[in-house]
């Protein structure tokens, strides 16, 4: 077998010399086999294969070994970082400095990040940790590879590398090349990353590094639905995730008054606005996506819900787009006490997008007995085909409208409202014609700031008090792509961070997700950093000014989130001291705290996803190099102290879809610890969410997990979720997610079929003894 070097010859391959390549990037780690991992390497060749392939496949052996030893997940990444580190030195990059240099010849680099970079070169370059890369997993790494690094326009071999990505990050956010340093070796940690938007573009020419646009409903104009159609288009090709409200525009039948004709309602407009989102996509990197919000009075709520549905006429279906339902607390005291609904077209009652509590409910009322609405149907009966629609496509996701408004810091005043939230249902931020709101995101790892059996409380405090400092800078770097965008964001000043890895933190201190310990911790950790994320901010408003709409909040009149809970907060002293420096100085931003999904940089942190329980301990991993399976590591090191990593353990867990409860040799609270999502009480979860909420200025994406849903199951744990104070859920994963299933209840006799009206009724009236909600 020979190999082809990079200057055309043919060489022999050389076993021991794959053997030493492997063994470097092996320093270290345990249970690794350099020499199966080389032989198995050149059992993949063939002859005359070059030694990219070679390494390539070198890369793709070691992550094929993962699913019987998680450490080969280390080995892979090594394996490609060297890959990585010769592409790079190939076109003469030999430091951090030549990198943006040739970056920003080729156009990519932006001329502030060159010259800062220029001006700092000896001290950026000296700062470099390339030992850093062993951080990585090799499917965090593989993602930075594909889609973060920069490439050579021409020959798309990457200009840089893993950390020197990192560093131009820090430094297209950066005012000195300390500032800089610092920001990057956080973010070298893996102990924090900003979300993708600002990853891929903080430092190059295009510096659009938010990932939320909210925008209000457009008025029922053609003018303003192709205005809206415009805004749209240009924020998705700088990659950002949009929000769009629906409700101001005539439902299908109303009277067109200028041509005495009828409308054909949203339909056909959300039509048109999902090919577009399909068009446009974010930058060649990413697919255009946005999720658009109706709310629950507009006549067309139906339609509305079929949109992703599967079957019926094509015509009037939109499969690019995502829904959510903005609902109010009307209708589901109207659900609670099987009460008539009324839809109304929204020219006849003009004001109910821009109200609210208790005003909304008196105007809904007066119009109701004022004769305006178009028909009623049973609250129920919509009810229940919202949770049909959620079961069959886990779309149409359950956000309420008082609560987001209620507790929302931008709302104090008469005319500032939340009108929907984001694509991912943790941003609520005020919208108007004039305004288009915007949120830039990063989220904490928790489970990196873990120290023995507890916390490292100081040093979460310190990455809070970094993240909102470059969170908020983004806010003047940034790039706008509308002018509705740019008015708002400086005006208001929010950022959005989160956290993820909560399940890491779990697993290293063996709580079980739903214990009571759990959910102290977790709202323990969210006060910790809301209440450093408030000092912080104060800290920036004393140096740099409130934010111009300080004024206008809630913050300015003294109420914090707490105190909209009605909650006490634990760390007296430090609140009482942090509004003493609110009153005296206001507020940088807005608001501050959103938890968003996270699903790629937790990827790029090796950690689980933002507040979320592990799907499974067994699963599959894609990357541009094919599939791969993963075992959870914490299960392993539990199974190997037990002497029970076994190929027998390791197919029960691959039959079993990843569920530990069948490994019986295990003891009991040990599986209780291993859980996954489907097979924790999702009560515990919205109660998790609920109790972090005192502390969450904007919202959290939170999934749900029903393996089988079931009318009962549903609507019971929506009307918690509800009840439970959330503001907003995001997707409803089922497994599989198909057709919804009957709920059936025991009688005397044999079990019969009910209806999916009998399953609500029960599960709503006796939402604690009925079995479709057990």
């Amino acid at each position: 077998m020979r190999v082809r070097k990079r200057s055309g010859a043919l060489e022999p391959v050389d076993v021991n010399k794959i053997v030493r390549a492997v063994q470097r990037c092996a320093d270290g780690l345990e249970d690794i086999d350099p020499l199966r991992v080389a032989t198995k390497t050149i059992s993949g060749l063939y002859d005359g294969a070059t030694t990219s392939e070679l390494d390539r496949l070198s890369i793709q052996t070691a992550a094929e070994l993962v699913a019987e030893e998680p450490a080969y997940s280390k080995l892979a990444a090594g394996l490609l970082s060297a890959y990585i580190d010769k592409e790079v030195r190939g076109q003469g990059v030999h430091s951090f400095s030549q990198s943006v240099a040739l970056g920003h010849r080729e156009g990519l680099i932006g001329d502030a990040t060159a010259t800062f970079v220029a001006a700092n070169a000896r001290k950026l370059d000296d700062a470099i940790d390339f030992d850093a890369d062993r951080r990585f997993e090799y499917f965090g790494l593989r993602t930075v590879f594909d889609r973060y690094l920069l490439r050579h326009p021409s020959t798309r071999a990457v200009i840089e590398m893993p950390q020197y990505w990192l560093l131009r990050v820090a430094c297209g956010l950066s005012h000195t090349a300390a500032e800089a340093i610092d920001f990057y070796r956080l973010m070298s940690s893996l102990a924090y990353l900003p979300s993708s938007p600002t990853l891929f573009n903080s430092g190059t020419q295009h510096t659009q590094m938010s990932s939320c646009y909210l925008l209000d409903s457009p008025r029922d104009e053609l003018a303003s639905i192709y205005e809206r159609y415009s805004q749209i288009a240009h924020l998705s090709k700088f990659a950002g995730g949009i929000g769009v409200q629906w409700s101001r525009v005539r439902s299908r039948g109303a009277l067109i008054r200028g041509t005495n004709g009828h409308s054909n309602g949203i339909v056909p407009w959300l039509r048109t606005l999902d090919a577009s989102v399909a068009a446009v996509n974010q930058g060649g990197r990413r697919k255009g996506a946005a999720c658009v919000y109706l709310e629950t009075w507009h006549p067309d709520v139906e339609e509305f819900l079929e949109l992703r549905d599967n079957t019926g006429e094509d015509a009037r279906r939109t499969h690019n787009l995502n829904l959510a339902n903005w609902i109010p607390d009307e209708f589901m005291r109207r659900v609670e006490a099987d009460a008539d609904w009324s839809l109304f077209n929204p020219d006849e009652v003009p004001e109910l997008p821009d109200l609210w509590g208790e005003d909304f409910d008196r105007e809904y009322r007066a119009a109701e007995a004022a004769g305006r609405a178009v028909r009623t149907v049973k609250a129920r009966d919509l009810y229940g085909r919202m949770i049909r629609t959620l079961a069959q496509t886990g779309n149409g996701w359950m956000t309420f409208k008082d609560t987001s408004n209620r507790t929302c810091n931008q709302t104090a005043e008469p005319g500032n409202v939340v009108h929907l939230s984001n694509l991912c249902t943790e941003i609520l931020e005020v919208t108007s014609d004039a305004e288009t709101a915007v949120c830039n995101l990063g989220s904490v790892n928790l489970g990196a700031h873990v120290d023995g059996d507890d916390l490292d409380w100081d040093r979460l405090r310190s990455t809070v008090r970094t993240a909102v400092v470059f969170l908020d800078r983004v806010i003047d770097i940034n790039y706008y792509p509308t002018e509705q965008a740019g008015r708002s964001n400086p005006r208001w000043r929010p950022v959005g961070l989160g956290v993820m890895g909560l399940q890491d933190v779990f697993f290293k201190l063996r709580l079980p997700f739903d214990s009571e310990r759990a959910r102290e911790l977790s709202t323990r950790i969210a006060e910790e950093i809301y209440l450093t994320a408030l000092e912080s901010s104060a800290e920036l408003a004393a140096s740099a000014g409130a934010h111009p709409a300080y004024a206008q909040t809630r913050a300015a009149r003294g109420d914090l989130q707490p105190d909209l809970w009605g909650v006490t907060p634990t760390q007296t002293e430090r609140w009482a001291a942090v509004r003493e420096r609110i009153s005296e100085h206001g507020l940088r931003n807005s608001l501050l705290i959103a938890v968003a999904p996270t699903a790629t940089i937790a990827s790029i942190a090796g950690c689980f996803e933002c507040i979320e329980p592990q799907v499974s301990n067994a699963f599959k991993r894609e990357t541009l190099s094919g599939e791969f399976l993963q075992i959870n590591s914490y299960l392993v090191r539990e199974l190997k102290s037990r002497g029970l990593w076994t190929e027998e353990i390791r197919s029960r867990l691959k039959r079993d879809d990843g569920s530990a409860q069948g490994l019986t040799e295990l003891p009991a609270e040990v599986r209780e610890l291993f859980r996954t999502a489907w097979e924790l009480p999702q009560k515990a979860l919205i109660e998790l969410a609920a109790a972090r909420g005192p502390y969450i200025d904007q919202s959290q994406s939170l999934n749900l997990f029903v393996a089988s849903p079931t009318i009962g199951k549903l609507s019971s744990m929506y009307l918690y979720a509800w009840k439970a104070g959330l503001k907003t859920t995001y997707y409803l994963r089922s497994r599989p997610a198909t057709r919804i299933q009957q709920a059936t209840v025991p009688t005397s006799a044999a079990p019969a079929p009910v209806t999916d009206a009998d399953a609500l009724a029960c599960s709503l009236e006796n939402p604690e003894s009925c079995e479709a909600c057990q």
